[in-house]
């Protein structure tokens, strides 16, 4: 067949360069019009009839000399692999220890011990409050309680020898308890002039200056304090995922501020759902050992609510649908030596979409051969080759 397509193109070649050019030659040279027309009209039926015969022959050598033209298509094997989903939701960053220190009582600030940014331990003094002479009082209800101990001591004595009424040893009794609880009162109000810091953390700022008179009551604030090591986000999920987004459960948090992310897991779930917006909260723990992270920092979290540890992850854009609305893909079978294979159309239905894949249920198996680039061009029983 190849012959033949030679001998006639060479045949159209000595026609067009010998004799044929010569009479179109002397046509053209007559100047006559019709005569142009005429023997253009003739060529130009010659010309399509030849081609008509060369498309006929390349028909004829495809087939005789197995050179059909296959469409190319590149394909992904299917395997099993662990699939996780994740509920993305957003929530800011809180602590549980981030207060305003009040004074427990009135008086001018003697001493401020501590600045902006110091850490500090709980029960360390911060500032001291004059106690305008309640130590002075303190001093003297000390003495009189010692007084009143050691008048009680000798009346027991006394008592115990059978010396004395009942009376002078219950009197004394009465008066030494009495003048116990009059100091331990007054060393409880006296220790309400020194402020202490509830718990360890850091000194986020000293509102009040030295010197500065204060009360107990709103707007007399003397320093923030925040612990930065017990940090939280809570999020509000919504009740669809009260069985799956349980207590240690998965969850990775990132800070688009910080350009960083961490791993962590869910530390309580809600017991309520608001009626409002049907959803119940959860508290994620945030480690900050670096104390970059910062109260109402925002955060984007990700909960794991499913997990499949056998589970087929294909592209979602490979997916087609047909007029019943089920769900297919080409998958290439019968792969021979030359990466030729038979197209063969599988019904199957998804699950789960995360990014660009979705998981597949039911219909793939571990090994097939899908089809992804030629998915769209490609039909049933069709043949293919495969493109490495």
């Amino acid at each position: 067949m190849k012959k033949i397509i030679v001998l006639l193109t060479v045949t159209i070649s000595l026609l067009s360069c010998g004799g044929g050019d010569q009479s179109v030659n002397g046509i053209i040279a007559k100047n006559d019009l019709e005569a142009i027309r005429a023997k253009k009209n003739e060529i130009t039926t010659q010309q399509k009839l030849i081609e008509a015969q060369i498309k006929s022959l390349d028909s004829a050598i495809a087939i005789l000399g197995n050179e059909e033209k296959l469409p190319l298509v590149n394909t992904l094997t299917a395997k099993t692999e662990v699939f996780n989903h994740y509920l993305e939701l957003q929530g800011d960053v809180s602590t549980k220890q981030n207060v305003l220190i009040y004074p427990e009582m009135a008086g001018a600030l003697q001493k401020v011990y501590v600045k902006e940014g110091d850490r500090v331990s709980k029960g360390q003094i911060l500032a001291t409050i004059d106690d305008g002479g309640m130590s002075s009082q303190l001093s003297q209800l000390k003495s009189q309680a010692a007084l009143a101990k050691t008048t009680f001591e000798r009346q027991e004595r006394l008592w115990n020898q059978n010396i004395g009424s009942e009376i002078q040893y219950l009197q004394a009794k009465t008066n030494y308890e009495s003048s116990e609880n009059m100091v331990s009162q007054a060393q409880s109000q006296l220790g309400k002039s020194n402020i202490r810091a509830p718990f360890s953390g850091i000194i986020d700022n000293v509102i009040k200056d030295q010197g500065t008179v204060v009360a107990p009551g709103q707007g007399s604030e003397v320093f923030r304090l925040v612990n930065l090591s017990d940090m939280f986000i809570e999020v509000e999920v919504p009740e669809t995922y009260l069985g799956s987004v349980v207590k240690g459960k998965e969850a990775m948090v990132y800070f688009p501020v910080l350009g960083d992310s961490i791993t962590t897991k869910i530390r309580e779930t809600g017991n309520f759902i608001n009626p409002s917006n049907r959803s119940f909260e959860v508290e994620i723990p945030v480690p900050n050992k670096e104390g970059k992270i910062k109260p109402n920092l925002t955060a984007k979290v990700s909960l794991n609510d499913y997990t499949n540890e056998n589970a087929i992850l294909i592209p979602s854009s490979i997916i087609s649908e047909n007029a019943e609305g089920d769900q297919y893909v080409f998958v290439a079978e019968d792969i021979n030596t030359e990466d030729e294979a038979v197209v063969k159309r599988i019904i199957i239905t998804t699950g789960k979409t995360q990014g660009a894949n979705i998981e597949v249920l039911s219909g793939l198996e571990n090994g097939n051969h899908i089809i992804r680039e030629g998915a769209r061009s490609v039909k049933d029983g069709q043949k293919v080759k495969i493109k490495k």
